[in-house]
């Protein structure tokens, strides 16, 4: 038998509505409740459907209770599930999401030829020769010459960038972008990175320190390489 505590939230937003989950209770007494909630306040045929952000807290949401949420939060009750956000994550995704944002210090030189590929950032400390190719799914970081390619956020992040302490690259790359020719100086730029421009659509090469204005999320680590 249940308490008199209450197990269900429910808070309205500019967007909708945000459902709390009580994160000690039983997930079949929430959904119990829940679903007593929804029917209780259900829109009229004529109104729109409402967009709803579940919240669970520290209670990780598996696939199958989300599904079983969706069964309760749908379009025939008039709402419609927009994100399900939560506190925690399972040891795996957090070991995913740890490879993906460590920075990877490697001190060689990429010689032609050669391809250097990492998961997270990139700090190379030497050169990429005319020829190498270095990739990262983060930002790149070459502390010497990059004459070679280098092919940041290469999963997608079009946020990533380039920085090297001398850059003639042959190409650059972010995500789906490539540079052309005219992006950066015939004779080479020092202390540069190369990011997206998104008003100009394209690869631009400017100073270091804007990163630090056209990043804001970067790290620490990041800024003190940046700012010096």
């Amino acid at each position: 038998m249940r308490d008199n505590k209450q197990l269900i939230t429910i808070k309205g937003t500019r967007d909708g509505l945000t459902i709390f989950i009580d994160e000690s209770c039983s997930f079949i007494d929430a959904v119990t409740e829940l679903t007593e909630k929804i029917v209780a306040s259900r829109p009229k045929e004529n109104e729109p459907i409402v967009s709803v952000t579940v919240q669970s807290g520290n209670r990780y949401l598996y696939e199958e209770q989300k599904d079983q949420l969706r069964n309760v939060i749908n379009e025939a009750n008039r709402f419609t599930i927009h994100s399900f956000e939560s506190d925690v994550i399972l040891k795996e995704e957090a070991l995913l999401w740890k490879e993906d944002s460590e920075i990877k210090a490697i001190n060689q030189i990429v010689r032609s030829g050669q391809v250097l590929e990492v998961t997270g950032d990139l700090l190379l400390i030497g050169d990429v020769n005319p020829g190498g190719k270095i990739v990262s799914t983060g930002n790149i970081y070459v502390m010497g010459n990059l004459f070679g390619i280098a092919h940041a956020g290469v999963n997608g992040d079009r946020n990533a960038f380039i920085a090297a302490s001398y850059m003639k690259p042959s190409q650059l790359r972010v995500a789906d972008y490539i540079s052309r020719a005219p992006d950066y100086e015939s004779d080479g730029v020092y202390m540069e990175c190369g990011l997206i421009d998104e008003k100009q659509d394209k690869i631009i090469i400017d100073r270091l320190q804007i990163i630090s204005h056209k990043r804001s999320e970067i790290s620490g680590f990041e800024r003190r390489i940046t700012n010096g």
